[in-house]
């Protein structure tokens, strides 16, 4: 059989780096040959935060910063081709995400934009094969909130017949994906994931996220700080909906900081930032997928076992689980949707998005840059 070979590269709201696959679809479902990652330079990491907040000569440094972006792709797309001596004209094209700086959907004149930093002509010319990109402006063009993507990609991996499965990617921001038995498909972004920890993690320790929920373990939650962030009006809205670091930023955290708690240790805040995370996303599978058998975890969350205890905790009736235990690690599975995504663009295939980011009907997704 002849392979029909994807790459898929996932830069995420934690803006910790690249992950990247090389999936064969020859069979229907991936079969993931390869895994990389890719580290981003401490200056180009700055940068990339940095961009996610007006500033001065932002044209400019997006431009160079989407430059350096693609080239750290392109390490991560070489990776995976010496692993698997896999020839770059044997692979159909590449999925490539990019950087989500800003991410304002349906605000300001009413279709409002999404924007991810994406060099996709030079990340072709870098690696010579065809790159498929910018996969959510269709969707806001279309009315739709340009997020999440990914549940059409759970619904064929993680979907059962029998029962009401969900998928919960912790990334910087948390998005839940709900699949009934039926068929039926919800998808929305929660709120804050690893995003406010990680900051609060490298303002006070240096270090750019906490091990394990470690130090999130050593800290005490404080129930009013917990209820003062959880009373941000996002949390009530109902779906299609999505956020991103436009909202969910160090500095709404620091305003609400400065409003009664600003004596807190430091080791108590990051406590109680787990909490929010936890409780905002098991407020949502309560309110969203009663009847829930089984939660998959998947991005840099699913590796923090205090987190993951306290998902637990307030899922009981639900097996918490990583999404390895359905066959995909989490750092895997939003770069193979992104893989899935590119093969869906080529195929134009239209992809049924209203029930998950509220488009006004079936678009194709992605524009293609040929090698």
């Amino acid at each position: 059989m002849m392979q029909d070979l994807y790459i898929g590269l996932m830069s995420g709201t934690s803006i910790d780096g690249v992950d990247g696959v090389l999936a064969d679809f020859s069979s229907g479902r991936p079969q993931v040959l390869a895994h990389a990652g890719g580290d981003f330079a401490p200056a180009l990491r700055a940068e990339l935060l940095a961009l996610n907040t007006p500033g001065d000569n932002e044209l400019h440094r997006a431009a160079l910063a989407g430059n350096g972006l693609m080239r750290v792709y392109a390490q991560v797309a070489g990776q995976l081709l010496a692993a698997t001596r896999t020839e770059a004209r044997s692979v159909a094209a590449i999925g490539a995400h990019g950087q989500t700086v800003r991410h304002r959907p349906r605000e300001f004149d009413g279709t409002g934009y999404t924007l991810q930093l994406c060099q996709p002509a030079l990340l072709a010319e870098l690696t010579g094969i065809a790159v498929v990109a910018d996969f959510r402006s269709r969707d806001v063009a279309a009315g739709g909130q340009g997020a999440p993507l990914a549940p059409f990609f759970h619904r064929g991996w993680f979907g059962d017949d029998a029962q009401t499965v969900g998928v919960l990617n912790l990334g910087g921001i948390a998005n839940l994906t709900v699949l009934r038995p039926q068929g039926d498909m919800l998808g929305f972004d929660c709120g804050p994931a690893n995003g406010l920890m990680d900051g609060w993690c490298a303002r006070h320790r240096g270090q750019p996220f906490d091990a394990d929920g470690a130090w999130a373990a050593s800290g005490r939650m404080q129930p009013g700080l917990l209820a003062a962030l959880l009373a941000e009006p996002y949390f009530g809205e109902v779906p299609p909906k999505s956020t991103g670091r436009d909202l969910f930023n160090m500095d709404w955290l620091d305003r609400r900081l400065a409003a009664g708690f600003a004596g807190l240790a430091a080791a108590d805040v990051q406590a109680t930032l787990a909490e929010l995370t936890a409780c905002s996303c098991a407020d949502d599978v309560r309110r969203h997928a009663p009847g829930l058998h089984k939660l998959y975890v998947c991005g840099g969350g699913a590796l923090n076992g205090h987190l993951m205890r306290h998902l637990q905790a307030l899922l009981p009736q639900a097996r918490v689980l990583s999404s390895a235990e359905a066959g995909l690690p989490p750092q895997q599975v939003e770069a193979t949707a992104f893989a899935w995504l590119a093969r869906q663009c080529l195929r134009g295939e239209k992809l049924p998005l209203t029930s998950t980011t509220g488009a006004l009907g079936a678009r194709v997704l992605g524009a293609v840059y040929p090698a």
